[in-house]
């Protein structure tokens, strides 16, 4: 009885297996903030698992997303 109640939750939850993540390639780019910029930027990302990075990163990506869109 027990083992078909696991099975059941088993096949329900569908267990994924980790698979390594792959990097995508980087190119390093040297970019000047305003230090306000920075500031609100590093305030925003206080206490949160981002880096100055990767919310820049995000950032620009939503930045090209809205280009695209406002272009069609």
């Amino acid at each position: 009885m027990a083992y078909t109640i696991y099975k059941c939750i088993a096949e329900v939850i569908k267990i994924k297996k980790f698979k390594i993540p792959s990097i995508p390639p980087t190119t390093n780019k040297c970019i000047r903030f305003p230090n306000n910029v920075i500031e609100e930027v590093e305030k925003a990302i206080q206490g949160k698992d981002c880096t100055f990075t990767a919310f820049v990163v995000e950032a620009v990506k939503i930045a090209l997303e809205n280009l695209k869109e406002e272009e069609k």
